[in-house]
């Protein structure tokens, strides 16, 4: 078995910079503690049309991030649960070993070079 701690420690760094940054523009969705959902910018309950037309777009845009992060979250997590489960570096597509560099360009890699979709 191969020693993927180097991996283990950067994903696990890794996780820790992504929760810190969904949580700069979203939280757990209450309801489903495993989804992330955007929250609006703050607001001072402006009666300005204009204002609240800003906050709509905030919201929008913090919503596409968070897409975009939890995303990404999603993967590092289950490459962590690989790792447990002693099925890391191992292609999901092929069953063949993920190549060292692939790993090295992105940790969280499910599939080896000639699977890469």
């Amino acid at each position: 078995m191969n020693d993927f701690s180097v991996y283990k420690d950067r994903l696990t760094e890794e996780k820790t910079r992504l929760e810190g940054e969904l949580l700069t523009i979203g939280r757990r969705n209450p309801s489903n503690p495993a989804d992330w959902e955007a929250v609006p910018p703050e607001t001072g309950q402006e009666a300005d049309p204009n204002d609240a037309a800003d906050l709509i777009e905030g919201y929008e845009a913090n919503t596409a991030i968070l897409k975009d992060l939890e995303i990404r979250y999603n993967l590092v997590l289950a490459a962590l649960a690989r790792i447990d489960a002693g099925t890391y570096g191992i292609c999901e597509t092929g069953g063949e070993e993920i190549e060292e560099a692939r790993l090295n360009a992105d940790a969280s890699a499910r599939t080896c070079k000639a699977h890469i979709q």
